[in-house]
């Protein structure tokens, strides 16, 4: 006859579960730290930014990395908290706190769907891997086992049966009961309050803003007499390009008589770049070409933001509704797709930004200085010095 399985002391349990939220909290609060940072700091890189399939800043920035209005870093951050609260009470095994097990069993069983549906989604739609969100994933999936483990060994009833005895201790407990309507209440005010960095938007084009082509015949905006002129090479398809764009887009709106901003095409699609080895950005090669089609009708910012945000938010490039957002000709725009003036034009503006040493995008071009991937931090503080005086 065997001897049934002693369980071993509590705490050999209990710990390891306390010490995975503690890790799934700090590892939630760097990664919300990091999709700020992607956002809003113009030279910012994650230290797992490694490659393009493993990347932590391509997962951040595709439109997937907000859920609800809420960055879903910061859905992680909320949970995990709200498992430390339980935990805290359950430091000791007493009788009448185990079935608070079941509610945490509960909580690891959806953090772990979470994880798979996460998973799935950077497998498939944002085709890059975060070293930290696998780290989460890991993370959720462990909570969960040791979580069951823990209410198998200490509490023989069903977690379903449990979950209502759990609930019903909450409301009996005015200190836990308390703690976690602060909590929720907080993370509501959190999610309804946070400012929205993540969306991308250009600055409003005021009045005294002027738009224009130069000589060459490349649009601009911003000062008519400029005292400094920043020429950007750009690709729709670059979150960078966007979050430089539409920065520059802010100094142009604050200095609108001193600072100028000519936009430039270099789409890093194989089709049309020569520096483009394999399919990459694959369409924003086409974007270029509305852009150019759109600046013949007078339209090219409009255009250009718009392009921007489609890229931004992965939506289907869907030609007829550009062109009826820009009340143009829907005929027109396609055929201008395969137009050889805009093509020509757009591999002129490639050749150019090789020939200055553009490398990727964005570039940009500022007192004869070549800048590949951002503008330093020390150049656009003595640039805004030198537009203050």
């Amino acid at each position: 006859m065997t001897r049934p399985i002693k369980p071993l002391p509590y705490r050999f349990y209990y710990l390891p579960v306390l010490s995975l939220t503690i890790v799934g909290i700090i590892d939630s609060a760097y990664l919300s730290y990091s999709h700020y940072r992607n956002y809003t700091d113009l030279t910012y890189a994650s230290f797992c930014a490694i490659s393009k399939a493993i990347n932590c800043d391509t997962v951040s920035q595709s439109s997937w990395s907000v859920l609800l209005g809420v960055p879903v870093a910061l859905w992680g951050l909320f949970g995990y908290m709200l498992l430390l609260i339980l935990l805290l009470t359950l430091r000791k095994p007493r009788s009448e706190l185990l079935s608070l097990w079941s509610a945490i069993v509960f909580l690891g069983f959806v953090y772990s769907v979470a994880a798979f549906y996460f998973g799935y989604i950077s497998a498939t739609k944002v085709n890059a891997y975060c070293i930290l969100c696998i780290v989460s994933y890991g993370v959720s999936f462990s909570l969960f086992y040791f979580s069951w483990l823990i209410h198998r060994r200490f509490n023989h009833s069903s977690v379903w049966g449990e979950l209502i005895s759990s609930a019903h201790y909450i409301k009996r407990s005015k200190r836990l009961y308390i703690s976690l309507i602060v909590f929720i209440i907080m993370s509501i005010f959190t999610g309804v309050y946070i400012p929205h960095y993540w969306e991308l938007k250009p600055a409003p084009m005021g009045d005294n803003v002027s738009k224009g082509i130069t000589n060459e015949g490349y649009s601009w905006i911003g000062a008519e007499q400029p005292v400094v002129t920043i020429t950007e090479f750009s690709d729709y398809m670059c979150f960078q390009c966007s979050k430089m764009h539409f920065f520059v887009r802010q100094l142009v709106e604050k200095f609108p008589d001193k600072l100028r901003l000519v936009h430039r095409h270099f789409p890093m699609d194989h089709l049309y770049n020569p520096l483009v080895d394999e399919p990459f950005h694959s369409g924003s090669g086409k974007m270029a070409m509305i852009a150019l089609y759109a600046q013949s009708k007078g339209k090219f910012w409009e255009a250009s933001d718009i392009l921007f945000d489609v890229a931004r938010q992965k939506m289907n490039f869907n030609t007829r509704l550009i062109a009826d957002t820009l009340e143009v000709s829907k005929y027109e725009m396609v055929l201008a797709l395969e137009d050889k003036y805009y093509r020509i034009k757009l591999k002129h503006d490639i050749a150019v930004g090789i020939d200055h040493g553009i490398v990727g995008t964005p570039g940009f071009i500022i007192d004869d200085q070549v800048y590949n991937g951002y503008i330093p931090k020390k150049i656009l503080s003595e640039l805004v010095d030198k537009l203050s005086q």
